[in-house]
């Protein structure tokens, strides 16, 4: 059975950092393609970062060069370091053990098996 726990969302002041881990279990993270996904209320679903099988990272404009993902096979255990945080990253963040095309769907919509359960994050200004 594939499970995902998230951990490490918390509140912090503009310009911290956080880390989010996702440990999961029932399969092997360095033979999947891992997602960060985020959802910011009233707005679709963003793929936040992304880190390929072939350990391939992946950023969005919106946070590159201040998010960084990464893995620990060994914990296999997926990260997010989040550093210079943003009041506009105040939202829940999902890990999944997808890549997929999100279109104009929230991420409850996207939701399935192979996500977890979020973690919220918010930074005051």
């Amino acid at each position: 059975e594939v499970r995902l726990v998230e951990s490490g969302g918390g509140s912090v002041q503009a310009g911290g950092s956080l880390r989010l881990s996702c440990t999961a279990s029932g399969f092997r993270i360095d033979s999947s393609d891992m997602g960060w996904y985020r959802q910011i209320p009233g707005t679709v679903c963003e793929l936040v970062s992304s880190i390929m099988q072939d350990g391939t990272p992946y950023n969005a404009d919106s946070v590159d060069g201040r998010f960084t993902v990464s893995r620990d096979s060994a914990k296999n255990t997926v990260y997010l370091q989040m550093n210079d945080l943003k009041p506009e990253d105040t939202a829940v963040y999902y890990c999944a053990a997808e890549v997929v095309n999100i279109g104009t769907r929230t991420c409850s919509a996207l939701t399935n098996s192979d996500w977890g359960q979020g973690t919220q994050v918010t930074v005051s200004s």
